[in-house]
């Protein structure tokens, strides 16, 4: 039986959640969304590719705590669009990787939704230079967020998974593999993020975590227009390494992550997904 949508109509079933075997009697004549029931954290969830994950996440069902570092205007906004579609979600502050700052916002968490069934560290920053310009700095800069902070903030979430587990999908980089010119540092940095990505699924699959990546290859958000790559000479040489033809939009990276997150990739952990349009074959 379909709805006027064309989805189906759940009448009077039973649906087994992976883990437990959990069983919900779902209610006559509503749909049942994948993550219908679960809390998701997304960190750097104010704009650009976390922003679309956190909304996708919502639209699949998950109660989502939107993070942002300094665009509380940003976060808003999204928070805004989830409900206004019928979800829910708030909007917490804390800068990755302060220790200080990430146990608040799972504080946060726990407090208004009780527990976190999904984690996505996405949270991350970038630049690129030439060893000769490479610095201290910006090492330290690159390396406190992507690795460190992405290590803390799995960390500080730990204690909120319930018994039956959960997913956490960290949002690597096709640099990881492909490691361009002048990009040894964010390389180095996407590179350990898939190294801990598999140590992680290891060792928290006890626990019934499951620890997946996400490596996106060039997408255009307000951050890489904001540095000036879209319509620059570096994204055509991108796109035309792409064998797919153009450039990511955040669009493309969210149903991935959402994916990874639900019960339908449960057989599924210490894998790294390149969802980068072929550029990494």
């Amino acid at each position: 039986m379909l709805n006027p949508s064309g989805a189906p109509i759940i009448n009077s079933i039973v649906i087994e959640m992976s883990g437990k075997h959990k069983k919900v009697a779902a209610r006559r004549g509503i749909v049942m969304k994948r993550l219908q029931g679960r809390v998701a954290v997304v960190t750097g969830a104010s704009k650009g590719i976390g922003a679309a994950i956190a909304k996708q996440l919502a639209a699949d069902g998950a109660q989502v705590v939107v993070n942002y570092a300094t665009s509380r205007e940003g976060a808003n906004k999204v928070v805004k669009e989830i409900t206004e579609a019928g979800g829910s979600a708030i909007a917490v502050g804390a800068n990755i990787p302060d220790e200080a700052g990430i146990e608040k916002l799972f504080a946060e968490a726990g407090k208004t939704y009780g527990k976190v069934d999904i984690l996505v560290n996405n949270a991350g920053v970038y630049g690129f230079s030439p060893l000769e310009l490479v610095t201290v700095d910006e090492y330290r800069r690159q390396h406190d967020t992507n690795v460190l902070g992405l290590l803390l903030t799995t960390k500080a979430a730990l204690p909120y998974f319930p018994p039956e587990g959960g997913s956490v999908v960290n949002v690597s980089s096709v640099v990881s593999s492909l490691a361009p010119p002048a990009a040894s540092v964010y390389s180095a940095t996407k590179g350990a993020v898939d190294t801990i990505t598999k140590a992680l699924a290891k060792e928290l699959a006890p626990r019934k975590i499951r620890v997946n990546a996400v490596n996106p290859g060039l997408v255009i958000t307000e951050g890489t227009q904001a540095a000036g790559i879209a319509g620059s000479d570096f994204e055509k040489g991108a796109i035309a390494a792409t064998p797919l033809g153009r450039a990511g939009q955040p669009e493309d990276i969210a149903p991935p992550v959402a994916f990874l997150a639900s019960d339908e990739a449960r057989w599924i952990t210490g894998e790294t997904i390149f969802v980068s349009g072929g550029a990494a074959i």
